[in-house]
């Protein structure tokens, strides 16, 4: 059975463990039904994920002149304390950034590799931990835009790590941590402007994923320098797929990559 269409990230549900989907135009595929079986990937062509054309990706599934024109590829994205809709400001499309800046964000912590602060749109918890790999996490400020959610991370991350190593994420070179300690620890330096903001009773969550077997050396499958690449699947963390020869590919940073998956 062959399935083939352009690379996004991958769809989940947040069960135990996380349910995974890969979705193309008119098709969809478990991925959680294909662990403990071989399958077979094979890079066809590029498709922009703005233009749709035949060009190399440049970054966030967008062709090098898309991602320095379309607002889905802003700094703003990538740095939320450069949002300026609450300021009725543009950058390249106020409308779009309004309906997007302007809505509850995030701040959290999120344990993958090492505990780590970041941010994301409140519609889009928990699917941001689990695009991370991230196997607890917890809130601590819930703003009503990203310009706050951005200077809160700004400010946090001088205490705090804000990147994942992501071999350590896959190895599951990992350790539990208290994560209600770590936010009360960093309550004192949440900017003024955030501070009303900040959740004081809740939990963490917890997540599981679905991996019988953690790579001990991941090594990144390069799809379009290979072509074609065959394996078993071991396991599914993050946006990635883990494979029985330790090799790891990445969806999210694959995206636009027109693929055939074969069974």
């Amino acid at each position: 059975m062959t399935y083939q269409g352009v690379l996004t990230k991958m769809e989940s549900e947040f069960l135990e463990p996380i349910q995974y989907y890969l979705v193309f135009e008119n098709d969809f595929i478990n991925i959680n039904q294909l662990l403990e079986k071989r399958i077979t990937l094979e890079f066809v062509v590029y498709q922009c994920l703005n233009c749709g054309l035949n060009k190399p990706i440049f970054r966030q599934g967008f062709c090098k002149s898309c991602f320095f024109d379309i607002p889905q590829a802003a700094d703003w994205i990538m740095r939320p304390e450069l949002s300026t809709a609450h300021l009725d400001q543009e950058d390249r499309d106020l409308e779009y950034e309004k309906k997007v800046q302007l809505q509850p964000h995030i701040v959290y912590l999120a344990n993958s590799s090492n505990v780590k602060v970041g941010v994301t749109r409140k519609s889009q918890v928990p699917t941001r931990w689990i695009d991370q790999g991230a196997h607890e996490a917890i809130e601590i400020v819930e703003v009503p835009n990203r310009y706050l959610a951005g200077i809160t991370e700004v400010a946090l991350k001088e205490h705090v790590s804000d990147k994942t190593n992501w071999r350590n994420m896959l190895k599951n070179d990992i350790q539990d941590e208290d994560l209600v300690a770590w936010r009360e620890r960093l309550k004192s330096y949440i900017p003024e402007e955030a501070h009303d903001y900040y959740i004081a009773n809740n939990t963490e969550t917890n997540l599981v994923f679905p991996v019988d077997k953690y790579p001990e050396k991941p090594k990144s499958l390069n799809l379009v320098k290979e072509k074609q690449y065959s394996g078993k699947l071991v396991g599914i963390k993050g946006q990635y797929l883990i494979f029985d020869d330790d090799r790891v590919f990445n969806i999210r940073s694959n995206e636009g990559l027109v693929i055939g998956l074969s069974l």
